[in-house]
């Protein structure tokens, strides 16, 4: 799947607080881990994420290999609205 780095921070930002926990538990990984799929780059607590970024307007293109973070993500915030 491809997405723009800036669509990608949107998703993150969207977010509800607490999610980055939510996902990294549903999915059994390091919160890290979740925070450098959206563009952190802390590697020293979490892993590298199948990601890959290429220069491009709105801070490039990412591919995402496993796109089960951003899906999760997606359903969190769509729940959200619907709360609110």
């Amino acid at each position: 799947m491809h997405i723009t780095f800036e669509e990608l921070r949107t998703i993150k930002h969207s977010l509800p607080t607490g999610s980055i926990h939510l996902i990294a538990e549903e999915l059994n990984i390091d919160e890290q881990t979740v925070r450098n799929y959206f563009g952190a780059d802390k590697y020293e607590n979490g892993k590298v994420v199948d990601r890959h970024v290429q220069p491009g307007p709105n801070g490039g293109i990412v591919e995402l290999v496993d796109d089960t973070i951003l899906n999760l993500a997606m359903k969190i915030i769509e729940e959200a609205s619907v709360e609110s």
